[in-house]
């Protein structure tokens, strides 16, 4: 189940790329195999490197009430297409506002997840001396 929700997650970035491809002038992808790639390499470095630029910007985000974030995301998205040889984010500026699209597809997304599933979507926490439970 996890393998088809991880799934689920990449094609679903692969599409928010797109997306972002055709509303930003600087992103440029050249196949489908270059935009699946791209949503693969997006989502390692979000999993991977993302967490610690944002341990390590936290000081700055927490000055910009949170605005110094897309700053890390616009750089992770950048970063992206300097890895990816068919996906193409021509400067900074296009980083920016393709990070400020994915955001906002993001937060679309969830808001439609709630509402698809009629309110019932559910957050579990786990606070620290708490037993695990048993699924």
């Amino acid at each position: 189940m996890m393998l088809l929700g991880l799934l689920l997650l990449w094609l679903l970035t692969a599409f928010g790329l797109w997306l972002t491809s055709l509303l930003v002038p600087g992103i440029r992808i050249r196949s489908g195999t270059d935009l699946l790639l791209a949503a693969l390499v997006l989502g390692l470095m979000n999993a991977l490197i993302r967490p610690l630029l944002w341990v390590l910007t936290l000081p700055l985000t927490v000055l910009t009430f949170g605005l110094f974030a897309l700053l890390v995301n616009a750089f992770i998205l950048w970063l992206t297409g300097r890895l990816v040889p068919g996906f193409e984010v021509r400067d900074f500026a296009s980083a920016l506002l393709g990070a400020l699209i994915m955001a906002l597809l993001g937060v679309a997304a969830m808001i439609l997840l709630q509402f698809g599933m009629m309110g019932t979507v559910h957050w579990v926490t786990i606070e620290p001396g708490t037993p695990p439970m048993a699924f």
